[in-house]
């Protein structure tokens, strides 16, 4: 089991590169990929039963300790980057399928990503964890809202069978994660050690079935998708960065913040569109999936070196907590 949680951790810190290579294997050899789209729904059930695994009740007890930064990275969460979808929508022309895409990616709750870029930024780990469970929790409702506010412009948008979906595919999981966690106590804690490799495999599965079913259109319109991608992803780590310093937060949630707006549950996007819209309208998660936790890492590895003494202090007050 310590060889099996090893391994475990190992693919989750070398997340990025496992993320870029079977994108790559997905693209040029579709037919090794494609099976997997009738599974999507149950890999992403399946990664969101291990986030609620992670989960215990003290997390949601900090919506109350710490109410200010929790709320504001929520809200940051759901306003900055679906506007910031809009914007880059209207400025590029894109076409319908891609541009509620990009408005789903940006309508999409926090992805567990930011959780292992914040560790590696040095932020504050408790609040990233609580910010991304409840932007998970609320999605049912505000992710069909916003994606029918935002995009029933350019496509029929369904509020109704979005908010059953999300209900299928992440709510009920989580709350079936939450459950096992609280009943099983520790005994869950050797379970979790291997989440990183499960999280992994099923990341990749969702990722490498969008590309393989849209080899053409990732071809047709792939540079302007991932173009658009790029920007969606580095606008909301600068505005989230430049929100906290605007609310005199200090630097430790400042980081937390910027990688919390940055980084989405692209898996979701990807599942919400292709069950509800078109594969086309999935290349922008897909790609998101892949760029995201390049930058992620990268942005971390900076972000890192930001320091503040008082700060730095407070990150490890805010680390016991969490623990």
């Amino acid at each position: 089991m310590k060889a099996l949680i090893k391994f475990s951790t190992f693919i989750g810190n070398t997340f990025a590169i496992w993320v870029i290579l079977f994108a790559i294997l997905s693209f040029i050899a579709p037919q090794g990929f494609a099976w997997i789209s009738p599974y999507i729904n149950l890999l992403l059930g399946i990664i969101m039963f291990g986030m609620g695994l992670t989960l215990k009740f003290n997390d949601f007890k900090r919506v109350v300790t710490a109410p200010k930064e929790v709320i504001t990275l929520v809200v940051a969460q759901y306003t900055i980057m679906p506007l910031l979808a809009v914007i880059l929508v209207f400025v590029f022309q894109l076409p319908t399928e891609i541009a509620i895409g990009v408005i789903l990616v940006g309508c999409s709750p926090g992805g567990t990503s930011s959780n292992v870029m914040t560790y590696l930024a040095k932020g504050n780990m408790a609040l990233s964890v609580t910010a991304t469970a409840f932007s998970t929790i609320l999605a049912p409702v505000v992710t069909p809202a916003l994606t029918l506010l935002l995009a029933s412009a350019w496509l029929p948008v369904s509020f109704s069978s979005m908010f059953f979906s999300i209900i299928q595919i992440v709510l009920i999981p989580i709350g079936l994660g939450i459950l096992v966690q609280y009943l099983l106590g520790t005994k869950v804690d050797k379970a979790v050690g291997v989440l990183p490799l499960v999280s992994v495999v099923g990341i990749i599965g969702v990722l490498t079935s969008v590309v393989a079913n849209n080899v053409q259109n990732i071809i047709s319109s792939g540079l302007l998708i991932f173009g658009v991608v790029i920007l969606h992803n580095l606008l909301g780590y600068l505005v989230g960065f430049l929100l906290g310093k605007a609310l005199r937060f200090d630097l430790v949630d400042t980081k937390t913040l910027s990688i919390e707006v940055g980084m989405q549950n692209s898996g979701l996007a990807a599942t919400l569109a292709t069950t509800h819209f078109s594969p086309m309208a999935a290349v922008p998660g897909a790609l998101f999936s892949v760029w995201h936790n390049i930058s992620g890492s990268l942005v971390a590895n900076w972000l890192k070196k930001l320091k503040d003494d008082k700060s730095e202090s407070h990150a490890e007050v805010q680390t016991e907590s969490a623990n």
